[in-house]
């Protein structure tokens, strides 16, 4: 390696750094080390040594790895703390067991170097379980100081753009992405042992659809085509089921180019699943099972908090037609209105602005629910039979054909799930598709395309099938108490610095 010259500004910690860097260069030391292997992690030394008497030693050999947290040097000992995996230990150095120079390079090390020791386990007399350095080995130096440790890395801000240094510095935020794994197993567990089986559909595609929402548009230069990123998974996957497989489901990411805000990023990751001759009912039953059990299996409860408030997530929810909530938050009973333009006035006449919507039955029930009902429900609550307006991959109901076998799942105020007794019958759809080019063509640019291969595949026949999606992200918040969708992805999307 090329010899380095670094001059030193004293007070600038990262170049003293740089400088120490050099200088082990210099004198033939890799400050970036090599593979070792490890006899024990920090973690399994804490709990088998636990039993360990205060003053007591060992000649039980270890070798561990990690990152140096901490750093006290008293004369000729010198006492570090390392972090692997999120757990700590004590390192005792004395200068008589590495001698003068191996003590002396052990004494220059920085807070935030990653060291390998080998040593023995022994407890300190003040009680601190420790291992007793025999020698020691540079994995990488770091350059950059780590944030002081009292204060920690606090500004949000800094925090999702270094995440690396928010990992280090702060356990609840390692805490939240270990129940963000926890919840992924548990979904995949939940339906696994229901036989469903776990498909991966494209990410790029030729047509927008699966949803209503703007899409990002790339460019594929050999075929000189654009195309769409993924807004659902939905389309594909229902392709999956008139090809007979009749439990299907797809943990993905999905890309809307949209606003951001508390509950909404650009990129996010939902879990969609379909079965065959079920509907909406059984799709409310996963939902709540899903949920319900990772809380009481992950959390050990289902009584957790979330934006300042006591959220019970026993087996149980409420269950309630948006007629029937919008009948009892706004005052409007739609099931005594058919005209369109009286069901308008009703809801304006309640201050539910309907200013460039459609001035249908179903937009008004739609838009009295979200101005005025949505902001009530705090516990779980499943709003069923969507207008057919807001609903174009949802089966009408056989008893009011103006609303479909949908709900949202509520928490909160917040959306956590969206699923469908979905439309099977081609010649319905392909009239739906039509309104929502139609929509395109005025400029709306969330509506979607006309898929004709997808309608070719239900031409062949789907069956009856029902079909749930769910938030990851927003459910990772419910169950870790976080009030921002950046706090539950590990790099969120942030505008550039510069």
């Amino acid at each position: 390696m090329a010899e380095e010259t670094v001059e030193v500004i004293e007070d600038d910690p990262i170049e003293v750094r740089r400088a120490k860097r050099a200088a082990l260069i210099e004198a033939g030391v890799d400050p970036y080390g090599h593979s070792i292997e490890r006899s024990h992690s920090v973690g399994a030394l804490n709990e088998q040594y636990a039993h360990l008497e205060d003053g007591d030693s060992t000649e039980d050999e270890v070798t561990i790895a990690g990152r140096i947290m901490a750093k006290r040097v008293q004369g000729k000992i010198a006492f570090l703390e390392l972090r692997e995996s999120g757990c700590d230990i004590q390192l005792f150095c004395r200068i008589n067991a590495l001698g003068e120079e191996r003590f002396a390079a052990l004494c220059d090390l920085d807070v935030g170097d990653w060291i390998a020791v080998t040593g023995t386990m022994m407890r300190t007399k003040r009680g601190q379980l420790s291992v007793a350095v025999e020698s020691f080995e540079l994995m990488s130096k770091s350059l950059r100081p780590l944030p002081e440790k009292f204060h920690g890395l606090q500004d949000k801000e800094t925090r999702y753009r270094q995440r690396y240094v928010d990992l280090i510095m702060n356990e609840d935020v390692r805490r939240t992405f270990q129940i963000r794994t926890a919840f992924i197993k548990h979904v995949r567990k939940y339906l696994d042992e229901r036989d469903y089986l776990e498909v991966e559909t494209p990410i790029l595609g030729t047509i927008q659809g699966g949803a209503t929402a703007r899409p990002f548009v790339t460019h594929h230069n050999t075929l000189n085509i654009d195309m769409y990123m993924r807004i659902a998974t939905e389309l594909h996957l229902k392709r999956l089921t008139v090809g007979g497989f009749e439990r299907v489901y797809e943990i993905g990411r999905i890309f809307r180019n949209e606003g951001m805000d508390p509950k909404h990023n650009p990129e996010f990751t939902t879990i969609e699943l379909y079965e065959a001759y079920a509907d909406f009912h059984d799709m409310m039953d996963i939902a709540e099972g899903i949920l319900s059990s990772a809380a009481k299996d992950i959390l050990g409860s289902y009584q957790v908090q979330w934006l300042g408030v006591d959220i019970d997530l026993t087996p149980g929810w409420k269950r309630l037609t948006m007629i029937d909530a919008v009948k009892e938050y706004v005052g409007v009973d739609f099931d005594a209105i058919s005209d369109n333009e009286e069901a308008c006035k009703a809801v304006e006449a309640r201050g539910i602005d309907m200013e460039g919507c459609e001035r249908t039955w179903g937009t008004a029930l739609y838009e009295a629910f979200d101005q005025r009902v949505e902001e009530k429900l705090i516990q779980p609550t499943f709003i069923t039979m969507h207008p057919v307006d807001v609903s174009p991959l949802a089966k009408r109901s056989p008893k009011d054909p103006r609303v479909t076998e949908r709900f949202e799942l509520f928490i909160c105020r917040s959306e956590m799930g969206n699923a469908f007794s979905e439309l099977n019958d081609p010649i319905d759809q392909r009239q739906r598709f039509q309104k929502e080019v139609e929509a395109r063509a005025k400029g709306d640019d969330e509506a979607g395309m006309m898929d004709e291969d997808f309608l070719t595949a239900l031409e062949y026949g789907m069956p009856p099938t029902g079909g749930l999606g769910i938030g990851i992200d927003r459910c990772v918040m419910l169950l870790t108490g976080s009030d921002s969708i950046r706090d539950v992805i590990l790099f969120p999307t942030m505008k550039p610095l510069d």
